[in-house]
């Protein structure tokens, strides 16, 4: 990109202004502020970025750097041009393994690397809850800490080299120097030079030293990140000659959150692996108080993690699905856990250290249970600790725990008496807190509820962090422990640290960046904390009637993403969310991204660029609503419900395209032709007229149309109930739309299953699923469909006779879809309990022992599951993986996929057939392919049944099938 084109946005040089879509999902990162921005470039290269600079420069704009965005105080927004350097800067350049070193360009996510080094047996330790997808220069901007951090120190610890531009585009290599080699970076005639004598200048004023040693946060305090590091650079060993600490400005902007440099590569310290084995004590307290006083005596002993969290997040976890199994070693109703973990080179080590810490908490403290984790289990407790911050944001109400002065670290010592006054402060503005994260390095996340929509709420929340500043001070501490300072606590720095050292801080941003083109309003002559709040522009809401229903609105549903960017994390590390982001890596392409385009356009209506339904249906086009935001967003963010709603109220403005009445009218239009699929499935196959009917449904050309099936489902089901057998036990069976006229074969093996397994099979006519309605916004008729389903089954199914269904999509609408669309709630919440997949009915009975291994084969198979995205999300795998290797001599594993990419009519129609593709090609061909030819597939979804042909042709079988075959 040359100097006259303007940066990038969605890599192409335009007019930044035209972008108001693309500015709204920057304005806002995982904290409590927005700021839109002037525009957002995506570099590809660092020319790109010196080009930025440059047009920054000429046009009086700033730059603010951004990664994954998942900062919590406000540093990766702002109203200059947000460069988002997360998608081309992901590269692993250099691994020594003798140094134990790695350098990296600034946008590889944390946990990416560490797989990456997991062959070497190396690691890099700072350890984020955010870590699988926060990128490496966020955490350098920050000085990232994480939940390891007693063991293997903060980011800045591992800092060896960084690589970056200055504010006027020149590329500087900041590492360790000599004395000498200083002297002759300070006779420099460039910006360089000029930022050595400068600080170097700085720094060498007594009056500085003195002030640093009186206000910095105490030495003892590793989680520290006010301001910029002067204390660090004093203890290097040109200021002190006591040090053998060598001056690097390297790790000096750790912690800058790119006011100071813009970092292109980054040489980062290793670590060993930590030792394999491990054990965990999982401390329970009845009250806070004796949680935090145990803090001390545990660290006593070689904790590899020291976590805390409080019933508040533990509560938070009852209702989410997804964290269950989670809780099976939660005792009774804790106030509070430490978590706390020993690793050993050997299970004999092991267990001394854990019988002595467990002596430690029997005898030192007034825990009530101490459970044992093993590696496997730790895990599932991780989990909860990691998902805090979204979970946090599923509290009722708009009184939310919120990021205010959650970051604060006191020394260990200092510790229980500090969490004591910060109490007092608390109950002085009848506040509650949250108390979670990092007790062992002195640090809690510790979050007031507050009402960022409520003005007097606000401005109690700045007087409270101001309180809490004064006491922080009073111990030395650190009001930015890990998450920066950012919009969030900058404005209470000269309070903190004095004007002396305030005074030294501006000098330094003037040194590095003197016509503040670099991300201004942070650490320095920052804005006061009530300024840019994320609410602000929110007071004109734009909110019609929805047809389904939200709670308490669509507004509130979209405003549960906090922006934590959980959406974002890499395939590689398991889930499925979010598919399109995953292949394209675009942040437009993310929950968070879909979230915040519908809360602008519900609440913001006012500026001369809002937002239309257009724009927000923009920034849906690829979700293929596979429902992985409703289980593994902590926040449980719904974008499918979203984008079903926003479809229908776009056909109630503008109509509907003819391919989309098709696509959602299909079942009736096969049904109707279904007496002529001896010649509707030749024709469909021909070129010529097949081609035609692709035209008509808008299907890409390459995809083949599903053939319909020798008989419907339904007709032989009801003609079958007249002869079947009398059985004891009865069930009724969904025939969905996709069962009937495509899978009888699928239908006719299921009934027979169940008759083997003395279980009567009882059909009533029914509706169809909806889910075509659904998906393509034809809602009016899906509440039909769902209503009168309700209506059907209600008084029908129970517990002792419950309702199983065939096809995920369609039986799991009852359970998710039917709550929103149905006006009766009680009947519909008793369908959606008594309803079952297939998989989940039988896997239930080999639970209860009520089949037996003798009933099947001998016989030997291997067996690949595909298991569909709305089971993964609303229910589980693990009831494929149990049916299919119920068989003695079955072996089945799940292939770890995201979206398979058809997600019904997505992956035909020809402007998504290449992204479609690409979703497959992540991980699920290449698991198809890999398999050998004797190895079956299994996959219980229609579409991905279609979708694995068409991208390996390999045929997949429907579990059913293959559980069918296995019975003798």
């Amino acid at each position: 990109m040359s100097s006259t084109t303007k940066p990038f946005i969605k890599d192409k040089p335009i007019d930044l202004n035209q972008c108001s879509t693309y500015r709204r999902i920057y304005a806002t990162d995982a904290s409590i502020y927005r700021q839109l921005p002037y525009g957002v470039a995506i570099p590809k290269t660092v020319d790109d970025i010196k080009s930025i600079l440059d047009y920054c420069h000429k046009n009086n704009l700033s730059i603010v750097p951004r990664g994954a965005g998942t900062s919590l105080a406000g540093q990766s927004i702002g109203k200059g041009i947000v460069v988002d350097l997360s998608k081309h800067f992901n590269k692993i350049l250099h691994l020594d393994q003798k140094k134990k070193q790695v350098t990296v360009l600034p946008g590889v996510v944390r946990d990416e690397l560490n797989h990456y080094l997991n062959d070497y047996d190396l690691f890099f330790g700072p350890n984020t809850s955010t870590s699988n997808r926060c990128n490496l220069g966020g955490m350098l901007g920050n000085n990232s800490c994480g939940t390891t951090s007693i063991k293997y120190g903060v980011t800045r610890d591992k800092v060896i080299s960084v690589k970056a531009l200055l504010s006027d585009g020149s590329e500087v290599d900041f590492q360790a120097l000599s004395n000498d080699e200083i002297a002759l970076k300070m006779t420099l005639d460039s910006h360089e030079g000029q930022i050595y004598r400068g600080i170097i200048e700085l720094l060498s004023d007594k009056k500085l030293k003195e002030a640093v040693d009186i206000n910095y946060p105490k030495a003892t305090i590793h989680r520290r990140n006010n301001g910029y590091a002067l204390d660090y650079l004093l203890q290097t060993s040109y200021f002190d000659k006591n040090s053998d600490k060598p001056f690097n400005l390297a790790p000096f902007i750790c912690g800058s959150e790119g006011t100071l440099a813009i970092a292109t590569e980054i040489t980062l310290a290793l670590n060993d692996k930590p030792p394999e084995h491990q054990a965990m004590l999982l401390a329970h307290f009845s009250s806070i108080t004796d949680c935090l006083k145990a803090v001390k005596p545990a660290m006593q002993h070689d904790l590899y993690t020291c976590e805390m969290m409080d019933k508040t997040i533990l509560d938070c976890t009852k209702d989410q699905l997804k964290y269950q199994q989670n809780r099976a070693y939660i005792h009774g109703e804790p106030e509070a856990l430490l978590m706390l973990e020993c690793r050993a080179t050997s299970k004999n080590e092991l267990h001394h250290k854990i019988e002595s810490l467990e002596n430690k908490l029997i005898n030192k403290t007034n825990a009530y249970a101490y459970p044992l984790l093993k590696k496997d289990d730790i895990p599932l407790v991780f989990e909860l600790r990691k998902a805090g911050l979204g979970l946090l944001s599923l509290v009722k109400g708009d009184k939310k725990p919120v990021a205010c002065v959650e970051d604060t670290a006191v020394a260990l010592d200092d510790f229980a008496d500090y969490i004591e006054e910060f109490s007092a402060t608390m109950q002085k503005y009848n506040k509650q807190a949250v108390y979670y994260a990092h007790a062992g390095a002195g640090e809690l996340h510790i979050r007031p509820k507050v009402d960022l929509k409520n003005h007097e709420d606000v401005n109690n929340m700045a007087a409270l962090a101001h309180d809490i500043t004064l006491l922080v001070k009073k111990y030395n501490g650190s009001i930015s422990g890990e998450h920066g300072d950012g919009q969030l606590r900058a404005s209470f720095l000269p309070l903190l640290l004095g004007d002396i050292c305030y005074q030294a801080l501006k000098k330094v941003k003037h040194i590095f960046d003197p016509h503040l083109v670099l991300n201004p309003g942070k650490i320095v002559d920052a804005p006061e904390m009530t300024e840019h709040l994320r609410y602000e522009s929110y007071r004109s809401v734009h909110q019609g009637p929805t047809l389904q229903k939200f709670s308490p609105d669509m507004l509130s549903e979209a405003e549960k993403c906090n922006g934590s960017g959980d959406c974002r994390k890499s395939p590689a590390f398991g889930g499925v969310m979010c598919p399109s982001f995953q292949v394209t890596k675009n942040e437009n392409e993310s929950t968070r991204a879909r979230a915040n385009a519908l809360r602008e356009y519900l609440s913001d209506q006012t500026s001369i660029d809002h937002l239309h339904l257009d724009d927000v249906l923009s920034i849906f086009k690829n979700c293929v609503s596979c429902k992985a935001c409703v289980n593994e967003c902590p926040s449980s963010v719904d974008a499918a419900s979203f984008k079903s709603e926003l479809l229908y109220q776009y056909h109630k403005s503008n109509g509907f395209k003819l391919s989309a009445f098709l696509i959602a009218n299909n079942y009736y239009l096969n049904k109707a032709f279904f007496w002529l699929r001896g010649l509707i499935n030749p024709l469909q196959k021909n070129q010529f007229t097949g081609g035609i009917l692709k035209s008509a449904l808008g299907f890409h050309h390459k995809r083949q149309l599903p053939e319909l099936a020798k008989n419907r489902f339904q007709k032989w089901l009801k003609s079958f109930q007249l002869k079947q057998n009398q059985l004891a036990k009865n069930i009724y069976l969904f025939a969905d739309e996709f069962t009937d006229l495509y899978g009888f074969d699928i239908g006719q093996s299921a009934v027979e299953i169940l008759n083997k397994l003395g279980f009567q099979v009882n059909f009533i006519h029914h509706a169809p699923s909806g889910r075509a309605e659904i998906s393509k916004g034809f809602l009016e008729k899906a509440k039909q469909h769902a209503s009168k389903n309700v209506a059907v089954f209600a008084d029908l199914i129970s517990a002792d006779t419950p309702l199983i269904g065939i096809e995920p999509s369609a039986v799991l609408s009852f359970r998710d879809d039917y709550k929103r669309l149905v006006d009766d709630s009680e009947k519909a919440e008793k369908v959606a309990q008594n309803t079952y997949l297939f998989e989940e009915f039988i896997a239930g009975l080999i639970d209860k022992d009520q089949i037996s291994q003798d009933s099947f084969t001998d016989d030997a198979k291997d067996i690949k599951i595909h298991v569909h995205c709305h089971q993964k999300a609303l229910s589980t795998s693990k009831v494929s993986f149990y049916m299919l290797n119920f068989p003695k001599n079955y072996k089945a594993k799940i292939i770890v996929s995201s979206c398979c990419g058809m997600a019904g009519s997505y992956g035909l129609e020809k402007s998504n057939y290449e992204m479609s593709m690409k979703m497959g090609e992540q991980q699920l061909f290449p698991a198809v392919r890999k398999a050998p030819n004797d190895t079956l597939i299994a996959a219980n979804g229609f579409s991905c049944r279609h979708q694995i042909k068409d991208g390996t042709n390999k045929t997949a079988l429907h579990p059913i099938e293959i559980f069918r075959h296995a019975m003798k």
